[in-house]
């Protein structure tokens, strides 16, 4: 066991950690590192995604500000590195669609939201049930918003290319190094990890961003950050269409959701970045962020159970009659493939549930429950003076991992944590990209 000293240490080598290291290596002198548990950077919920860069209009403008302002200006942030990089941005479009004559209300109520969150009425369009059927004949619907600034990527690929660029302007990269404690220590923090062969270290730095995504409470509560706090982990699971499907549509079909703050119970119909057309995802409780196999989820449900059995917030929830419906309804009815493909058949018709036998990529989210047994629905940045946790960082954070990150690194350099250095072949202007974002 040793010590090295960084000035700054990412935990989490996923979208966000990697974009963190790549806006600080460029704008400042200070000596970096990722920490990534994995072999590969992006092996988590960086790549287990539908690879939307999602439009703004989904994200309420009050309740989920930070969503809402980064999902809007990632849009243009990854057109240009995708450019810059020559990897494929498929600006595509997106259409939301009303299954229900009561769902047109929240249809307007999205494109209000879109034009508050950014988007220009030349963007953003509402089609009526026949005008939707213009452009997509095989959809059947009351009505539907056809947004034109969405678009398909390879998350994964672009994560990877920016960790490229990262170490090129001097950072580091950890891999096989998961960290099992961290303590503050003479306002340092002293990061315990263990590697892949089993050889535990001290790694120290001056300043800690935790970026760890289903494990980033895990690590703020061992800082005594959001004590109140818990998390809830639901495992997305989607189904391949066949190849005969994949012309069904021209662009990726979502639905307004029967439950507003639960979005993510209704399966899409999704036009991937290489072509290929996915259905989900639904939503299985499962009690570790990795938990993609039954095995490891078995693993962890004694360490689950006891982290959250005396949190005030889980018996609030568990009172909650709105929260026990959909775990007796919603969940548990998702879990069937008949179920969620027969939900999607609703708008799309023309499937057949037989023929989808492949499993598409599972990828699990991690929602973050107040001590009021809430579900809180923007990202949250909790701070102390040596470190800063991003909790609840769920879709759209690949989308907005980019401004984000910059915003962050422009703050870090205002609070004198690090010191502004200007790099050459800068994309962005960190100072700008703050100045756009302005919560």
């Amino acid at each position: 066991m040793h010590e090295k000293n960084f000035d700054i240490i990412i935990i989490g080598g996923g979208i966000l950690g990697v974009s963190l290291g790549y806006f600080l290596t460029l704008n400042s002198d200070a000596n970096i590192v990722i920490l990534e548990r994995e072999k590969n950077v992006s092996s988590h919920t960086s790549s287990r995604n539908t690879g939307k860069v999602h439009a703004p209009f989904l994200y309420d403008p009050i309740k989920k500000k930070i969503f809402a302002k980064i999902s809007f200006l990632g849009y243009n942030m990854w057109e240009t590195y995708s450019n810059n990089k020559r990897i494929s941005f498929k600006q595509d479009g997106v259409l939301e669609i009303a299954k229900e004559e009561k769902d047109i209300k929240v249809l307007k109520k999205y494109i209000e939201w879109g034009i508050k969150n950014g988007l220009e009425e030349k963007d953003i369009s509402f089609l009526n049930d026949q005008e939707t059927k213009a452009i997509e004949p095989n959809i059947v619907c009351h009505g539907s918003i056809y947004c034109k600034r969405d678009a398909s990527v390879n998350y994964g690929l672009l994560t990877t290319t920016l960790k490229n660029d990262y170490l090129l302007a001097g950072g580091k990269l950890l891999n096989l190094h998961k960290v099992i404690g961290i303590k503050n220590k003479n306002d340092n923090c002293m990061i315990e990890i263990v590697t892949n062969d089993r050889e535990k270290k001290i790694i120290a730095s001056t300043y800690v961003i935790n970026t760890a995504g289903g494990h980033s409470l895990d690590i703020a509560h061992q800082l005594e950050i959001g004590l109140e706090l818990f998390d809830l982990h639901f495992r997305g699971e989607y189904w391949r269409a066949p190849k005969e499907y994949e012309k069904l549509t021209s662009h990726s079909v979502y639905s307004v959701p029967k439950r507003q703050n639960f979005p993510f119970l209704d399966p899409h119909w999704i036009i991937k970045a290489d072509g290929h057309c996915e259905i989900g995802p639904n939503a299985v409780p499962v009690f570790g962020p990795y938990s993609y196999k039954l095995l490891d989820n078995f693993k962890n449900f004694l360490p689950k159970t006891r982290e959250i059995f005396f949190k005030k917030g889980l018996w609030a929830l568990l009172y909650n009659s709105e929260f026990i419906s959909l775990l007796t309804h919603e969940i548990a009815g998702s879990i069937s493939k008949r179920i969620m493909i027969q939900r999607v058949k609703k708008f799309l018709p023309a499937l057949d549930t037989k023929k989808f036998t492949t499993r598409g990529t599972s990828g699990i989210r991690s929602l973050i429950i107040d001590d009021k047994g809430k579900f809180i629905p923007d990202t949250l940045l909790l701070k102390n003076s040596i470190s800063l946790h991003i909790l609840n960082y769920n879709s759209p954070g690949a989308t907005g991992a980019l401004p984000l990150s910059a915003m962050i690194a422009q703050e870090l350099i205002k609070d004198k944590i690090i010191n502004k250095v200007n790099k050459s072949n800068q994309l962005w202007n960190i100072e700008d990209v703050y100045a756009k974002i302005n919560f």
